[in-house]
């Protein structure tokens, strides 16, 4: 599932979209989420987004990164 829904407008070059997408289906396999548009999947499209933000463009690294996060909630 792609993250441009979640976006709001936000422009972001389509390498970076591609990562952030692919960041997102696996970072809900990894909590069990099923890919569609629902509150547990927006939280964790609108953590790689403020991640992408501050500068994280890896897909691996968006991956760990909101993982981590949401193993400490």
């Amino acid at each position: 599932m792609p993250i441009r829904p979640y976006l709001a407008g936000q422009a972001f070059d389509p390498e970076t979209i591609r990562d952030m997408s692919l960041a997102l289906e696996n970072v809900c396999e990894a909590l069990g989420l099923t890919l569609r548009d629902d509150p547990a999947t927006r939280l964790v499209a609108e953590k790689i987004i403020e991640l992408t933000q501050r500068g994280v463009r890896d897909a691996a690294t968006l991956r760990a990164m909101t993982l981590e996060e949401f193993k400490n909630r």
